[in-house]
């Protein structure tokens, strides 16, 4: 059986290493969100926000959260007690263990290049973006889309 239910999370950072944006990847459908953080990226912020979009998705496609070891997850526990959903660590220097996340990560620096500042995109410019991404066939989706894979896993109940 195919479990649709692990999420990756990382964060990329803008200029100055004031603003940054969250992302998120589905391991197996590839369905990515971003979330822009244009005024910091405390534990506090990136858990308010994480606890926000985790609300949103199906309790079946959203059981764990693999992360870095960045100290933006530093209420981890927080973020447990208020989804359920467990937040794993991967090792340090072993990006390899979030690979889905890291790829994504790439994906959306096409859009949101390092060094700029990522407090000047609107929502709707970040929505555009992760609507342009999970509608982008994939050759390791055998040319579906994320968004085509994400929407039968929520089916698939």
């Amino acid at each position: 059986m195919t479990r649709y239910d692990r999420k990756e999370g990382d964060l990329i950072i803008g200029a100055g290493s004031t603003s940054a944006m969250i992302t998120l990847r589905e391991r197996v459908t590839h369905d990515g969100v971003v979330i822009n953080l244009p005024v910091d990226h405390t534990a506090a912020t990136v858990t308010a926000a994480l606890v926000e979009t985790f609300a949103a998705v199906p309790a079946h496609l959203a059981r764990t959260l693999t992360w870095d070891q960045g100290t933006e997850m530093a209420r981890h526990l927080d973020f447990t007690a208020q989804t359920g959903i467990p937040v794993f660590f991967a090792e340090r220097s072993s990006p390899w263990q979030r690979g889905a996340n890291e790829n994504f990560n790439g994906l959306v620096r096409q859009y949101f290049p390092k060094n700029t500042d990522l407090s000047v995109h609107s929502a709707e410019r970040v929505s555009g973006v992760v609507t342009d991404l999970n509608t982008r066939p994939r050759k390791s989706l055998g040319f579906q889309t994320p968004a085509f894979r994400f929407r039968q896993a929520a089916r698939a109940a």
